[in-house]
């Protein structure tokens, strides 16, 4: 498999966290309060010395020290902004690959946009807010807040969760480009669900984005961001975290050369941009396990050769390796 990079080389090495290893991972599944909405529910990863063993995570399972104590102090944290229709565990194994190195990582599922309910598919324009209350929660709320750092703060997003995050560190889409876009691609993912919901008027010309950015959020990983088109250079001015981006080449969702290729192209300061060879739009989440292959099987196939979790090794590493560097490096 080969990984073509656009601009400088990609580190793929895993660097050594400033945080002392643990002997194990811990998790939680929590619901955050979201003052506006629904409670989110999240799953939270983080180094733990107490026992591991198999547990199950929806569709998967994990070695993890189920609500196990947080060990370490001053650890990074990352949220994880998940797709549209996703599951908070769709990128369990990043989450465990970089709590292993030293992070606490919390990844959300979004009321309403979640694998179980999508009544508000269309609704991708709040999800930036509900980072920022889980972020809120992490720091002040939740019980293993002492141990996090407030001042190194990562954020990783695929499809709409790419959307998400690029908000979220500064961005400002042009909404109103939905409307060309989709006349002249309608079969495009979100032009096909403005259209199957008879919704196009709930995605308002005008989002007051600027409330929503996080100066909090030092670093972000974007993976096949939903409505890159939306973003141009003067929307992406104001963002001055270091950027991970990433493309699948066969990406059917977010194809070529509407989503990622605007977002390099705006960011004021190039990205590390990683364009992978062969692998689809949802060779990005987590390898399926035999049961998710059954029940959602377009999200589990990948291209005849491509071995995702080969990928994932890769992918996982330079991930974690990225986030060392710009949120734990001296």
């Amino acid at each position: 498999m080969v990984l073509k990079l656009r601009t400088l080389a990609l580190t793929v090495l895993l660097a050594l966290s400033a945080a002392a290893p643990a002997e194990a991972v811990g998790f939680q599944h929590v619901f955050a309060p979201d003052p506006d909405g629904a409670p989110l529910e999240v799953g939270i990863w983080y180094p733990s010395d107490a026992p591991a063993k198999v547990e199950s995570l929806e569709s998967f399972e994990q070695t993890v020290a189920l609500d196990g104590a947080v060990a370490g102090n001053a650890l990074p944290l990352v949220i994880i902004a998940t797709d549209t229709g996703a599951s908070y565990a769709g990128h369990y194994d990043t989450a465990l690959a970089l709590a292993d190195a030293g992070f606490v990582v919390a990844a959300v599922a979004h009321k309403g946009d979640d694998w179980r309910d999508q009544r508000s598919a269309l609704h991708i324009m709040d999800q930036p807010r509900q980072i920022v209350r889980v972020i809120d929660y992490l720091l002040a709320a939740w019980p293993g807040h002492p141990h996090v750092d407030p001042a190194r703060i990562g954020i990783f997003g695929f499809g709409g969760g790419g959307f998400t995050a690029l908000v979220d560190i500064g961005g400002e889409p042009d909404l109103p480009l939905i409307g060309p876009q989709c006349k002249e691609h309608p079969k495009d993912a979100i032009c096909a669900i403005v259209s199957a919901n008879g919704e196009t008027s709930l995605i308002p010309p005008v989002v007051a984005f600027r409330r929503l950015h996080d100066k909090r959020i030092r670093a972000a990983v974007i993976a096949a961001p939903a409505l890159g088109f939306t973003f141009t250079s003067e929307s992406l001015k104001d963002v001055t975290a270091p950027v991970q981006l990433w493309r699948a080449a066969d990406d059917t969702i977010t194809p070529s050369p509407f989503y990622a290729e605007p977002v390099y192209d705006a960011l004021p300061v190039a990205p590390l941009y990683t364009v992978v060879a062969n692998a689809g739009h949802y060779d990005f989440l987590a390898p399926c396990s035999a049961a998710l292959a059954k029940t959602s099987p377009a999200q589990c196939r990948s291209e005849p050769g491509f071995d995702r979790a080969a990928f994932h090794a890769t992918f996982d590493r330079s991930v974690v390796a990225f986030f060392v560097k710009t949120l734990t490096a001296k």
